[in-house]
């Protein structure tokens, strides 16, 4: 089986795209998909961050400069997730050779499920070539006009590359106007909405103990929507324990520990 190539794109910066870009490979690897995620934002990247790999010696920069091996640049992360982080410095940005991307790709997708591109915001020669190599896109946006907007340009690009917008992931969305902000997003944009990602402040806490928020807080809103996505993605069915049942589950087990038992 060849490996599917999702870039996790947006027009503008700070959408929620790298976060996007690593619950929905660690949801994938939890399902027991091999999969792989790469930050090809080799000028402002922050994958390695979340994961606490920003001292790594050997990242994308270096495959990229030539300097070093694909796989010698792939780390162990959550769940059994691969991860190919980008450096943060200056001095490696400027060595990168963006075009070479497409050689690191045949290597990366050898034995993989999956392989998701965290791709550089905005239109650029940089942002160009994870959009050309994706066999669908993902476009993550914010329910606002600036970041439609700038999506809408990303999408056009992508198009013209001719590859295929898989649909939209609504980040930060506002519960109470679930089906308002989706008809609004899947009509503006003119693609399909995969997935609403609530406003969860467990995102920051767990980007700040550099653990994907599907692993630390598995029961929260954003938690459960990139896991259901992944599901989708995954053509499997996503199964969600309620709160009700829970809490009859702790209720049970505190009986069974006062009044022994089964």
């Amino acid at each position: 089986m060849t490996a599917c190539v999702y870039t996790i794109a947006s027009g503008k910066g700070g959408t929620g795209k790298t976060t996007t870009t690593l619950n929905l490979g660690t949801a994938l690897a939890m399902l027991g998909k091999k999969t792989i995620v790469l930050d090809a934002d080799i000028g402002m990247a922050n994958l390695g961050l979340l994961l606490g790999l920003e001292k790594s010696k050997i990242t994308l920069h270096e495959v990229l400069s030539g300097s070093a091996n694909i796989n010698e640049a792939v780390y162990e992360g959550p769940a059994g997730l691969k991860v190919v982080p980008s450096g943060l410095s200056l001095r490696g940005f400027q060595n990168s050779k963006p075009d070479k991307l497409k050689e690191v790709m045949g290597a990366l997708i050898e034995g993989m499920d999956y392989v998701l591109i965290d791709a550089p915001a905005g239109i650029s020669k940089d942002g160009v070539i994870p959009l050309a190599v994706a066999d669908k896109v993902i476009l993550v946006v914010n329910p606002e006009l600036a970041s439609m907007a700038d999506a809408l340009k990303t999408k056009a690009l992508t198009e013209m590359l001719g590859r295929y917008i898989e649909g939209v992931v609504l980040n930060r969305a506002e519960l109470e106007k679930t089906e308002i902000n989706r008809n609004k997003v899947s009509e503006l944009l003119g693609a399909k909405v995969l997935e609403m990602v609530p406003e969860d402040a467990n995102v920051r806490r767990s980007a700040a103990f550099k653990v994907p928020i599907v692993i630390r807080a598995p029961k929260s809103p954003a938690s459960i929507a990139f896991k259901r996505l992944a599901a989708s993605i995954a053509g499997e069915k996503f199964t969600e324990t309620s709160e009700k049942e829970d809490k009859e589950s702790f209720v049970d087990r505190l009986a069974r520990s006062i009044f022994g038992g089964k």
